[in-house]
């Protein structure tokens, strides 16, 4: 089921930012048992490298991941923890 919600979330996150660098890892499995977890809903970290992040502070890189996310994060994922980069920044 989450090689689903990373395609799902790979396709979302493709479609809004265009990215240079994009990985999706599933942390679910060290959540079991949490009670965020028991809705069956996932837990991901997701490192993006993208030009839109170029002079936006941390905290709107992750809303603009978020909103980006949409109601992916009703219904598939739980928490996701974001490293949004501008292409400068990765290097």
């Amino acid at each position: 089921m989450n090689d689903d919600r990373i395609a799902k979330i790979t396709t979302r996150l493709r479609a809004e930012f265009a990215p240079l660098a994009l990985e999706i890892i599933d942390d679910s499995h060290r959540h079991a048992g949490h009670p965020g977890a028991r809705d069956g809903r996932g837990h991901f970290t997701v490192k993006i490298v993208s030009a839109k992040f170029a002079g936006a502070k941390p905290v709107e890189r992750h809303r603009m991941v978020y909103a980006a996310l949409g109601t992916l994060m009703q219904t598939d994922i739980h928490a996701v923890s974001v490293n949004a980069l501008s292409p400068a920044e990765a290097k």
